[in-house]
């Protein structure tokens, strides 16, 4: 593949991508307005380029773009599944793609009533009472769920309880939320044996904090791709002492259909709907991560609600206890609509149909990949399970990072590695539902191709990728000193 070179280094004098009409209102001088002071010196460096020039570097930048459009993409835990077009399409009605947040009640009815059913939809799904819409992503969605507990506990007269246990395995965000919402975070360990919850470790922390902890974060299945057993145990153990269970929706794209967060026991449970409902996630964004709550948590929920009535649609005013809006406007909509359309298209029978396919995948990778990869926890998984180069790393120095990078060489994106912290060398593979066996099939015998490789020449894995157009970085450095900005005269190195 040729270098393609920076739109700055592209162009010349004078060319234009639009030709812009002549102004038709008068002209004001910019210092007139702005002082000068406040004014650029000297003219912006921007590339003056042709409307070609601007569509082929753009299209050539998409081409060395990796997505699921166009490869495998095995991201345990992040559930990179295939976006249908039909999503899409939907979410580009003019409808829904024109509407603005602001616009009066009656002229938004269309729009108001797919948030409704949205919510009554997801409050099925996970036997919640109520749903709001407005988080932006699953984070965003943890830290609204744990600041909905704080103002329960505290309309309670128990605003001193600041624990938030959180397991060993648990996802990074899980924490940090627990630190944004002002509470401090406390581990619990994990079971040797099945890879749950260690209840004797809970038991302890409760015995000891038990007045103290405000909720515990759980994903089920967790991390590792296994469902807790003693789920039911462990709420009943946390209610007891006056907790709440908050359900961590990552991995929700396991149980759809099959078990429901709310029969668990969860008080509060958020999605990514931008995973689970299959809408185009990754850079940032775009995202969605509706929280979803039992009756007691009703009250503090943000709004305005999406509601009905004899007259149609409208937006309901929340509860005086309400924690406020967490979100400008109503949350990201092309997205709710993309999941709008996921769950409709799909009905309840497909839902459990989807949850199915993925955990029968990920079983199928598991063991078939078995004889040269460790499976840290050999147990039947959920719709993911971790597997293990630490032998691979004993005996030919080839850790999870090489096998990732050599990945890129066949073709297909890497699984998350080093995640979670609990087991070294560890590879998250996720196939979700959307894969052919071919595509599995494929994958398979790469990573035994890879394996074999490590042991027959490891230097060939060590310094993968060979084939792309950036070969393998120096990624403490480009984490301690990035180069992300060109500047004039800055020489520019491929």
């Amino acid at each position: 593949m040729s270098v393609e070179t920076l739109i700055f280094e592209k162009g010349a004098p004078g060319r234009r991508a639009a030709t812009m009409p002549s102004m038709d209102v008068p002209v004001e001088a910019l210092d007139s307005m702005i002082p000068t002071s406040l004014l650029r010196q000297e003219p912006a460096p921007l590339p003056e380029v042709s409307e070609i020039e601007v569509v082929r570097h753009y299209t050539h930048l998409s081409q060395r773009n990796f997505g699921v459009d166009t490869g495998f993409y095995p991201l345990g835990s992040c559930t990179m599944k295939y976006n249908p077009k039909l999503n899409e399409d939907m979410a580009a009605l003019p409808g829904f793609a024109h509407i603005h947040p602001l616009q009066p009640e009656k002229t938004a009815q269309g729009a108001i009533q797919l948030m409704y059913e949205l919510e009554r939809y997801l409050a099925e799904i996970s036997s919640m009472t109520r749903v709001t819409l407005q988080p932006s992503a699953g984070a965003h969605g943890e830290l609204t769920g744990l600041m909905l507990i704080k103002a329960y506990h505290q309309s309670k007269g128990q605003g001193h309880r600041n624990l938030v246990l959180i397991p060993d395995n648990a996802h990074g965000t899980n924490p940090a939320s627990a630190t944004l919402a002002n509470y401090k975070a406390v581990e619990v360990k994990s079971d040797d044996r099945t890879g749950g919850i260690d209840m004797e470790h809970l038991k302890t922390l409760l015995d000891t904090h038990g007045n103290e902890v405000a909720a515990i974060m759980l994903t089920n299945p967790n991390t590792l791709g296994l469902f807790d057993a003693n789920i039911a145990q462990i709420g009943r153990m946390i209610h007891e002492v006056g907790g709440q269970l908050y359900y961590d929706g990552a991995n929700a794209n396991a149980v759809l259909g099959i078990t429901r967060p709310g029969d668990m026991g969860f008080d509060v449970v958020h999605f990514n709907l931008h995973k689970t409902c299959s809408t185009p996630h990754g850079g940032g964004g775009p995202g969605a991560g509706p929280i979803g709550v039992k009756a007691h948590l009703v009250p503090f929920l943000p709004g305005p609600l999406p509601a009905k009535n004899a007259d149609g649609y409208y937006w309901e005013e929340v509860s005086p206890q309400s924690i406020g809006k967490v979100r400008a406007n109503l949350g990201n909509f092309g997205v709710l609509v993309r999941a709008y359309t996921y769950i409709r298209f799909n009905g309840p029978d497909g839902l459990r149909h989807v949850s199915e396919s993925a955990i029968l995948n990920a079983n199928y990778l598991r063991q078939e990949l078995a004889s040269d990869y460790e499976t840290a926890y050999p147990l039947i998984c959920q719709h993911e399970f971790v597997a293990t180069a630490r032998k691979l790393k004993e005996e030919h120095g080839v850790t999870a990072t090489d096998i990732a990078k050599r990945l890129l060489d066949y073709g297909m994106y890497a699984p998350t590695i080093y995640f979670p912290l609990i087991v070294p060398e560890a590879m998250m593979i996720e196939p979700t539902e959307t894969e052919t066996k071919e595509s599995l099939d494929y994958f398979i015998s790469v990573m035994h191709q890879i394996a074999d490789e490590a042991r027959t020449n490891p230097e060939l894995v060590k310094t993968a990728p060979h084939t792309t157009v950036i070969g393998r970085l120096d990624q403490a450095l480009a984490a301690r000193k990035p180069n992300l900005r060109w500047q004039p005269g800055q020489e520019v190195t491929h």
